[in-house]
């Protein structure tokens, strides 16, 4: 049996070195795909009970819709006087909307009109220039 010379212990001694912070690295990365691991569960089963929640509302408000509650009289005007004047607004907004874009295409039409205007006085001018020359 050799004794290892000085040398060959230093070499096992740094192989031993580089083993052992190859393995610390792999155990780092292991644990952090464990962790992101976890993570994307956890938020999956986030998601799952926010996609149940918003289920269980939205057949709560059709449950509502379907049995609506009996209103008093008053409060039955009240509410139909409120439709009535929301639909009124949306009217005098459609009929606004309306007649903004009918001034708009106008001073648009009349804008592009000057311009041709324009640019007929300018070749009308320069015709001249040239009949005159000749």
């Amino acid at each position: 049996m050799d004794i290892p010379t000085i040398p060959d212990q230093t070499f096992y001694l740094i192989v031993l070195i580089i083993v052992a912070i190859v393995v610390i690295i792999v155990v780092a990365q292991w644990r952090k795909v464990a962790q992101s691991k976890t993570s994307v569960n956890m938020l999956e089963k986030e998601i799952q009970l926010k996609k149940m929640s918003m289920v269980e509302k939205d057949i709560e408000t059709k449950r509502l819709m379907d049995n609506p509650i009996p209103l008093p009289k008053d409060q039955q005007d009240s509410l139909k006087a409120i439709r009535q004047s929301t639909t009124d607004v949306r009217n005098e907004i459609g009929y606004l909307h309306s007649e903004i874009n009918e001034r708009l295409a106008r001073l648009e039409a009349q804008t592009e009109q000057k311009k041709l205007e324009k640019m007929l006085k300018e070749i009308e001018a320069k015709e001249k220039k040239l009949n005159n020359k000749k």
